[in-house]
């Protein structure tokens, strides 16, 4: 089966053609190619051809290249995120991210009616940081994770207000009170598989639905946790470890099923992250963190802040190849 390789680009590149003239020799190369040949081939960016397909069709007479790895690939210019628990911890740092990268617009989404301090002087903070890529809004809509109603209204609120929604962030989660597994309260079990678990099927319909409408594919990222890989002696979370594991399979799931619409899916699973919940956790045992400490290569835990480029990958272009991963 005849794929498209660097021989069909050399006659072009090799003859000094203006930039232009070249670009419409690679585009004509694709067009030879079967139509299921080249329907194994992705779309091109739309600010075109990138790294060495790049350097193959310009030419020393041609102005002098600029890199585009941070303005394009990595680049969210004009894009519009929706991220679910991000009042604050890692949902609010995420959030951040995405706008210093160049989103449009973050809607950040959590239960309470109004956005905390922490959101109130985060969202000051973008609003005056300088030399920022794009508008770089930070919005606040109350919604609990658990209402898909709710959440299928936020995701058609946001279409409507910007014209579109290009990624959805699911990191809104809770960890409640420990109870041994045989005799674990059903009302409790449910609380966490909840929120954990149904809210981010749930965040990421709200999102994903605005993704197909609008045609533009687009990056749903589930924040699952180190809990979906592995049980600790003497944590009894078993309603924790069971919420975090399916949102693995969820998100592999959906990969599956979205690809065709252009919709990637991915999810994170953070190891021990000091945040306001990883507090609660331990603060009664402070040996627990010492004990999680000893079990990380780098001797500490992490900040929330350490999950910022990750994201921001996996919702840019750099990662247009990446879906389906953990």
């Amino acid at each position: 089966m005849p794929f498209l390789n660097a021989t069909r680009l050399q006659s072009c590149s090799r003859l000094g053609q203006p930039a232009q003239l070249r670009s419409r020799c690679f585009s004509s190369s694709v067009k030879r190619l079967s139509t299921e040949s080249r329907s194994l081939i992705g779309r091109q960016p739309s600010y075109g051809p990138v790294g060495v397909e790049a350097a193959r069709i310009w030419s020393p007479n041609d102005p002098a290249p600029k890199p585009t790895l941070f303005s394009h690939e990595f680049s969210l210019a004009d894009r519009v995120a929706l991220v679910s628990g991000a009042n604050r911890g890692i949902g609010l740092d995420m959030a951040l991210g995405l706008i210093e990268a160049g989103a449009r617009a973050v809607y950040c989404i959590d239960v309470h009616k109004t956005p905390g301090d922490d959101w109130q002087k985060t969202r000051l903070y973008a609003e005056k940081m300088q030399c920022k890529a794009g508008e770089g809004r930070l919005e606040y809509l109350q919604g609990d994770v658990t209402d898909q109603a709710r959440m299928w209204e936020i995701g058609e609120t946001i279409g409507s207000r910007e014209g579109r929604l290009d990624i959805g962030v699911a990191a809104a989660g809770i960890l409640r009170d420990q109870f041994e597994c045989l005799s674990f309260p059903a009302e409790k079990f449910q609380e966490v598989m909840s929120v954990n678990t149904n809210g981010v099927l749930y965040t990421a319909q709200a999102a994903g639905q605005q993704m197909e409408k609008f045609g533009n594919g687009g990056s749903l990222i589930f924040i699952a946790s180190i809990g979906g890989h592995r049980a600790d002696k003497g944590f009894n979370y078993v309603d924790y470890y069971a919420s975090k594991s399916a949102v693995l399979q969820m998100g592999r799931s959906m990969a599956c099923e979205l690809g065709p619409k252009r919709i990637r899916v991915n999810t994170i699973s953070p190891g021990y992250v000091y945040t306001t919940l990883a507090v609660n956790a331990t603060s009664d045992r402070p040996e627990v963190l010492e004990e999680h400490v000893k079990s990380t290569p780098l001797n500490r835990v992490a900040t929330p802040d350490e999950l910022r480029g990750v994201v921001t990958w996996l919702a840019s272009d750099a990662s247009s190849f990446c879906t389906g991963s953990e």
